[in-house]
């Protein structure tokens, strides 16, 4: 009698760029764990000059919105159009998502909400500093560090999994010396590899 064997179900991280891969702009991450999806910005691009009739691109979310049930957050790097100027075009068009950012990049985003008249009811905002660690569902939990960038409150990420870290380190410049003094957390982006 020959023994069958079953094979286990690999688990898998799905990290899927919508948009800023070979480009600039309409920056958008999704990150799949089983029926988990974390999101990571969420931004536009402007058309090159030969889209006539285009004011604006944004990434194509059609695998977001199928499968929406399963997001459980939208954690957002700095509030510079091309990581969050597509989010009030997108947000209509899925449920009310916890949302992640620090407090420049959510006060860039709730201006962005008034001007297409979008409400607190619509979007669930939470705001984070560089140190924070927040535990966004069963499988996913996210470290923010400071990187410095040309906009202050820019965060790099630190994506725990089941099956080990994530480095995003989003926009950034090297900069010892900003002008608001407050450097880059590089002792965090070393302790995420070790």
């Amino acid at each position: 009698m020959k023994r069958r064997t079953v094979k286990k179900k690999e688990r898998k991280l799905r990290i899927m760029p919508l948009g800023g891969m070979g480009e600039i702009g309409k920056n958008m991450f999704v990150f799949e764990y089983e029926d988990e999806i974390l999101l990571v910005d969420g931004g536009l691009a402007f058309p090159d000059a030969d889209m006539l009739g285009v004011d604006i691109l944004v990434p194509k979310i059609d695998y977001v919105v199928e499968n929406a049930h399963k997001i459980k957050g939208w954690v957002l790097t700095h509030g510079h159009e091309d990581h969050i100027g597509g989010i009030p075009y997108m947000i209509r068009l899925l449920p009310k998502i916890k949302m992640y950012g620090a407090k420049l990049t959510l006060g860039l985003l709730r201006g962005k909400f008034e001007e297409f008249k979008l409400t607190e009811n619509d979007v669930d905002l939470h705001e984070i500093t560089p140190d924070d660690r927040i535990k966004v569902s069963k499988y996913f939990t996210v470290d923010f560090f400071r990187m410095t960038h040309s906009i202050p409150d820019n965060s790099g990420l630190v994506i725990h999994t089941p099956i080990g870290r994530v480095v995003h380190s989003g926009d950034f410049k090297l900069d010892y010396h900003p002008a608001d003094g407050k450097t880059s957390h590089l002792h965090k982006l070393a302790q995420a590899g070790e």
